[in-house]
């Protein structure tokens, strides 16, 4: 049945490049991958698949099924770009890869049984939609997660830190227009900015707590009103995440207390959760990765800033893997010149070595009950 899904393949190709070229040229903003993700969608009915689009209410997300049963097989889509430089990160190739591979595996999946399923991720470049659909229960019915995406290297496997957003909001009480001390609610977020500075010179190589974002309102008398911050901390896991959040929380607490001040606090988007590599998967995955002409592998030392997939991992699992697109050492990722070198045929073509191993790997897990078995035991083990 492998070949059959390589022959397959190749009379694909077609509309494989057509998908990447398409994609790149519509070049869409997060979250509003309208034409993109109804393209997706178009494709795949074309072959058969049963889609539900607007999923779980997110207007260009969608859920594509075909087969019966387990092993259940899930393929990630993502298809948003930087609205001026265009696919900088080149998913409008990981996108390919996706469904190339997910149809690939359609072709044989009525005679291996278990479904393969497609998920389109939308908004990846402001915090995405695979966290939410972790914790709304998209991912516990469905047996192994396969992700892949175009990069420089090619690695065995990707690390990410947890990530954890945090607002902190200074503010005078309700009907209090001036202060009873002189300190403002700009004066506590200086503070509260300051004692970070110190924090983060005793965290942990590889720990971070960034500022993203500082506003405030001045009131009539030119007294500062509110003030926020919001700031994103990085750990190896989400528990110290938590940790570095309420040594900053309990300063702010003390802080509003003793300047007779309100403190609001919250998340202003979801968090990520470390990245759960199933090394099992990994070994599988590149084994087919070299049976089909990718050979040259990096290991990958440091963590990632954050990867969505990250809380994905928690649930079911997840491999996610960097494929090697591009012939030109030169060239950054991300950047508009990776994007441009999406296009070139070398990268369709690594892109398409990977579709293969995908679609096989999927294979591999239904017909190989023991391989199932072993992976799941590994990512009990690994999230108890």
């Amino acid at each position: 049945m492998k070949q059959e899904i390589i022959s397959y393949l190749s009379t694909l190709e077609s509309e494989l490049k057509d998908l990447s070229k398409n994609l790149y040229d519509i070049k869409e903003e997060s979250f509003k991958e309208y034409k993109s993700s109804k393209y997706i969608c178009s494709l795949l009915k074309k072959h058969g698949f049963e889609v539900e689009e607007n999923f779980l209410e997110i207007p260009t997300s969608f859920k594509g099924e075909f087969g019966n049963g387990h092993p259940k097989i899930c393929y990630i889509c993502e298809y948003d770009a930087d609205p001026l430089k265009g696919h900088i990160t080149g998913n409008n190739l990981t996108s390919t890869m996706a469904v190339g591979a997910c149809l690939g595996l359609s072709k044989v999946i009525s005679k291996s049984g278990g479904t393969v399923i497609i998920l389109g991720c939308p908004g990846e470049y402001i915090n995405g939609c695979k966290t939410t659909m972790a914790k709304q229960g998209v991912f516990k019915d469905i047996d192994v997660v396969l992700s892949a995406h175009p990069n420089t290297i090619t690695t065995v496997a990707l690390k990410s830190n947890a990530l954890l957003p945090l607002k902190i909001k200074y503010s005078l009480k309700k009907d209090q227009e001036v202060p009873l001390l002189s300190c403002t609610a700009t004066h506590c977020a200086a503070l509260t900015y300051n004692f970070i500075d110190i924090l983060k010179l005793n965290l942990p190589e590889g720990f971070s707590v960034e500022n993203i974002l500082m506003k405030g309102k001045c009131n009539p008398y030119l007294i500062s009103s509110y003030f926020e911050s919001n700031y994103l901390i990085s750990a190896n896991t989400i528990k110290n995440c938590e940790y570095i959040k309420n040594m900053i929380l309990n300063f702010a607490k003390n802080l509003k207390d003793l300047m007779d001040l309100d403190l609001e606090s919250n998340m202003y988007q979801l968090p990520y959760e470390e990245m759960i590599s199933n090394d099992t998967l990994c070994r599988i995955f590149s084994h087919n990765l070299k049976e089909t002409g990718i050979i040259d592998f990096h290991d990958f030392h440091d963590a990632l800033p954050g990867l969505s997939l990250g809380s994905v991992s928690h649930v079911v699992p997840c491999i996610n893997h960097f494929i090697k697109i591009t012939e030109n050492q030169d060239v950054a990722y991300p950047s508009s010149g990776f994007a441009k070198e999406t296009l070139k045929d070398y990268a369709f073509n690594q892109s398409l070595k990977a579709i293969k191993a995908l679609a096989i790997t999927g294979l591999d897990l239904i017909e190989n009950s023991n391989l199932l078995k072993e992976i799941k035991l590994e990512f009990s083990n690994k999230t108890k």
